[in-house]
């Protein structure tokens, strides 16, 4: 909290900093199968981009969500119940968030958290200023990582975790259920999951999500290398890159890659990481399900699903869990 308006917004910040960001694309470098996490995309341009990307005619995912949310709002509210603590997990410019908050009336507290500080900082500025009653308490951090959620100042009855936009996708399956696990241990006996998970559907339809014609997609991919040469001192080339995305349908799942162009050695720190023409670097994944799917993961990670909403065709779901008994297996 080194700024007067970080001090004044009360941030919680458990940002892992540039040394675990170093070594953790050290090793995802030196893999067989090179590999970026892709939590790491969000820098302030990434943030940018992806809310650009959100904006997309071909990208389905926000507007699909959104329209679920507002259509079935007041079941929603219904479900999450009176002075709940409201927990989102990635919260982004929380453009789906306020469809809560504008009806949530008695909220205890709202807990944005997100790996991106200066979007969290800016966008907690928003919401304390558009709902002066609510108590903003955010968090800068991995969500997936160990961290300590803030205490609110007024108490609640329960808490609801929310994690939209279909992220559960990025989480390999075996990851997704001990990440559903965690869920289920924060929010406790009682405690509830509001969850976006996307489902499967036409390979087209997925293809043209990400791969748009106007390439804010690949420069959202392509970003991340100059943030890479920006923050550790990296010398990738990005033009020597491309953005590479596709339907996997053995995994289920669609797979962004960064394509090397050409044979190339990159230099991060004084250690040299080769790169021969056609290999690539596996950015994101982003798994689709079933109903059935998803409903035998939550299942095994201790959550029941309570009720699903999903859009007329069909091609995404916003679900609600609950902890019944507050156990994790």
């Amino acid at each position: 909290m080194n700024s007067k308006e970080s001090r004044k917004i009360q941030l919680h910040d458990f940002n892992p900093g540039r040394d675990c960001f170093y070594a953790e694309v050290l090793s995802g470098l030196q893999k067989p199968q090179k590999e970026l996490p892709c939590k790491y995309f969000y820098d302030k341009r990434g943030s940018l981009l992806y809310e650009r990307i959100y904006a997309l005619d071909e990208y389905y995912i926000p507007r699909t969500e959104a329209c679920i949310m507002e259509t079935y709002i007041e079941e929603i509210v219904e479900l999450l119940g009176p002075r709940v603590l409201l927990i989102e997990y990635g919260s982004g410019n929380c453009a789906k968030t306020r469809i809560l908050l504008n009806h949530l009336h008695d909220l205890a507290a709202y807990v944005p958290i997100d790996i991106s500080l200066e979007q969290l900082l800016r966008v907690t500025k928003q919401l304390t200023s558009d709902y002066p009653g609510l108590e903003v308490l955010p968090v800068c951090t991995d969500y997936t990582s160990d961290f300590e959620l803030p205490v609110p100042k007024q108490p609640s009855d329960h808490a609801a975790i929310y994690f939209p936009g279909s992220t559960i996708g990025n989480f390999e399956p075996m990851l997704a259920k001990l990440f559903l696990e965690r869920i289920a241990a924060v929010g406790g006996p009682g405690g509830g999951l509001l969850i976006g998970v996307d489902l499967k559907k036409d390979q087209t339809l997925l293809h043209r999500a990400y791969n748009d014609p106007l390439g804010v997609t690949a420069a959202f991919n392509l970003n991340l290398l100059e943030r890479i040469n920006r923050e550790l001192g990296c010398d990738f080339q990005r033009e020597r890159f491309e953005h590479h995305a596709f339907y996997n349908p053995q995994e289920g799942r669609v797979e962004m890659h960064l394509v090397s162009l050409k044979d190339q050695t990159v230099h991060l720190d004084g250690v040299s990481i080769p790169f021969t023409q056609g290999e690539s670097i596996w950015t994101e994944s982003s798994y689709k399900y079933t109903l059935n799917e998803f409903g035998q993961m939550a299942a095994a990670a201790g959550l029941k699903v309570e009720h699903i909403w999903v859009d007329e065709q069909q091609w995404f779901s916003v679900q609600y869990l609950i902890n019944p008994k507050g156990t994790t297996s």
